[in-house]
């Protein structure tokens, strides 16, 4: 009873705020359009059906998991993903995609909460003491244009984002050895289901170069604890590949040896630019070789900038939004759907950040941009990739986001009581 008292004390003040009535409008309407165009157009051609037919086929056919006749476009995930879709796969596929979305909606509000304790958790001593910007830019969150795609085409980003921001809250809320394992076991099992936070796994580690010092400090017990969290539930992975030889060469055919990686897309990764590039003009190729190039720039860069930063306390955000980045810009595949797991990392480090300060500057820009006009230009590749089948405006942003969070590593001075 005290709980619902609380719930609906809460609802009312949060309703008082003009721009969250507007965001519960913008997102109601997002919702309710998803459904529409389902019906309308989209039933024969969305994400979903991939989701919905692979928990069938892990039941009855799990050596064809990755065999593509099955599906309209690849499914390319771990094989333990396929656990997570066998509930919605007893439906009709019409009552699963409704059922679908709405946890979707359900799985925003879980994202709102949690972002909205590790703001107040994290949030600079110079910002408002009251709540009202807090809201603002979680409104802006709720309004950002990705939600649309992610609800049209029944994507699953919600799932890994809820699972991103509640073992970052963890991490920055609990410092005891348990609480650190759990919180990157839940990192884990994201990785199972969608291996967005990947790249994710180095950074969890507590290592930091100190240049004044010239001296490295590692905290060994902890970063133990997390990389056994993380690593457990990815292993397990290896017993379908092992139990079925088949499953491990199809999963490495879908993701970065097959034809998949070599076709023309709108996706804003880096390697896909460059592929596309080369694909537009007849230049041989070799796609893994500029995956494993990407990744090492970006990935080798992220890391030593992480390294060597110049302050301690709560980092392990900036870890969590150079993983998260590494993964958009250096993966084949990265569509605006994929943003909605990185822009809530961009709304903390914005409150962690001192109010005025210059940093945040690029910060916000990529925010705004990545949330409000990344998918006009998806639709402008459409008009002219037959001549310019380059989609690199969320590539700058996202570029441009990298430089902040790097600026911020590198040039903070003050010292850190705390550790990450």
């Amino acid at each position: 009873m005290n709980f619902k008292f609380k719930f609906i004390k809460r609802a009312k003040e949060l309703l008082e705020h003009k721009i969250f009535r507007y965001a519960l409008i913008l997102h109601s309407f997002y919702f309710i359009l998803s459904i529409i165009l389902f019906f309308s157009v989209y039933m024969e051609k969305n994400d979903f059906i991939i989701f919905y037919n692979v928990g069938k086929v892990f039941l009855s056919d799990i050596e064809n998991l990755y065999n593509q006749t099955y599906y309209l476009w690849d499914f390319r995930y771990f094989p333990l993903s396929a656990l997570f879709f066998i509930g919605f796969s007893i439906f009709n596929f019409e009552s699963a995609f409704i059922i679908f979305n709405i946890f979707n909606v359900f799985l925003n509000i879980l994202i709102c909460h949690i972002l909205y304790k590790i703001i107040m958790l994290v949030r600079y001593k110079d910002h408002e003491k009251d709540d009202k910007r807090v809201i603002l830019y979680l409104c802006i969150y709720l309004m950002g244009l990705p939600h649309v795609l992610n609800y049209i085409y029944g994507q699953i980003n919600l799932y890994i984002t809820l699972f991103i921001v509640l073992s970052l809250y963890i991490f920055l809320k609990y410092k005891t050895l348990k609480w650190q394992f759990l919180g990157s076991l839940i990192l884990g099992i994201s990785i199972i289901i969608k291996p967005t936070a990947f790249f994710l796994i180095p950074f969890l580690t507590i290592l930091n170069y100190n240049l004044e010092k010239r001296k490295l400090e590692f905290d060994l017990s902890r970063s133990v604890i997390r990389m056994l969290g993380v690593i457990t539930p990815v292993l397990f992975n290896l017993i379908p590949f092992i139990l079925y030889p088949s499953l491990l060469e199809g999963f490495l055919d879908t993701n970065f040896t097959g034809s998949n990686p070599i076709a023309l897309n709108f996706s804003f990764s880096i390697s896909k630019l460059i592929t596309n590039f080369c694909y537009f003009f007849n230049i041989p190729f070799n796609q893994l070789i500029i995956l494993i190039g990407v990744i090492f720039i970006i990935g080798g860069f992220s890391f030593i900038i992480f390294l060597i930063r110049r302050f301690e306390d709560n980092s392990i955000i900036y870890g969590y939004a150079f993983g998260i980045l590494i993964m958009l810009l250096a993966y084949f595949d990265s569509w605006d759907h994929h943003l909605l797991n990185l822009t809530p990392i961009l709304i903390i480090i914005v409150f962690n950040q001192p109010r005025r300060s210059n940093i945040t500057k690029p910060i916000k820009l990529s925010l705004f941009f990545l949330s409000f006009f990344d998918l006009a230009f998806v639709g402008m590749w459409y008009l002219i990739y037959p001549l310019f089948p380059y989609n690199f405006e969320a590539t700058f942003f996202l570029i441009l986001a990298f430089y902040g969070i790097s600026k911020h590593c590198l040039l903070k001075k003050y010292k850190k009581s705390k550790e990450d």
